[in-house]
């Protein structure tokens, strides 16, 4: 589905990615997990086409993305920290979208009632705490029913139950054979949704396997712990 073929990108005379390939298929759900300054920003933003590669390329369903920005309207993306307009209410943030959007069909709300945010539609954005703007940045993410979600630390700032909430449908989403890529400092909020874990440092790509491969090459079962003996390899 996703393909990156020798991707460099550099940033004055930081090079962060350094001959970046790997794929990623339908159906799967991709832990991205790096140090601090490993590229993985970098890496998400060219998929999303924020970032332009200095050479390489990364193709989406065997097109070229630079030659193709309609592939955009299918990914949804949630960031670290959500940023909307202030005045607006949760309500007039969701329409805006579907306007931006222009799509009419298969929407997907779901996320919008079991995240509670039906009952407070008409709460501006700047009387929000951290954690409902995650709420809303989720179903936002989700709304358009996207081929792939990307997700920056999706679970940040929600309660036990939201978070749950978000797995639950994360797992949905994969089952019915989406691809889903997510970043996470919480190694132990991973454990049960992925299927895959991309690894990078330094900008270069370390490694793309399924856990139960991981878990065979470190003999441990958690994540966390898996990650923590690559680290120290």
């Amino acid at each position: 589905m996703i393909i990156a073929n020798n991707v460099n990108k550099s940033f004055g005379k930081l090079q962060v990615l350094k001959d970046v390939s790997t794929h990623c298929d339908e159906g799967q759900c991709i832990a991205l997990i790096g140090p601090n300054g490993s590229g993985k920003t970098t890496f998400i933003k060219c998929l999303l086409g924020m970032v332009v590669p200095d050479s390489g390329f990364i193709t989406y369903r065997s097109r070229n993305i630079v030659h193709d920005w309609e592939y955009r309207s299918h990914i949804g993306y949630m960031p670290q920290i959500g940023r909307y307009p202030d005045n607006m209410t949760i309500a007039q943030v969701l329409d805006m979208m579907k306007d931006i959007r222009k799509q009419k069909d298969h929407i997907d709300e779901s996320l919008i009632d079991s995240l509670g945010l039906r009952s407070i539609m008409h709460k501006r954005m700047r009387t929000l705490s951290g954690g409902t703007r995650q709420k809303v940045s989720a179903s936002l993410a989700f709304l358009f029913n996207p081929e792939v979600l990307i997700l920056d630390e999706p679970t940040a700032g929600l309660d036990p139950v939201s978070s749950q909430v978000l797995k639950d449908k994360i797992s949905y989403e994969k089952e019915r054979g989406k691809l889903v890529l997510i970043t996470s400092h919480i190694l132990s909020e991973l454990d049960d949704l992925i299927t895959h874990v991309m690894y990078l440092q330094e900008g270069q790509l370390r490694f793309n396997k399924s856990i139960e491969t991981l878990r065979e090459d470190t003999g441990e079962e958690k994540l966390a712990k898996a990650i923590a003996r690559v680290m120290q390899s």
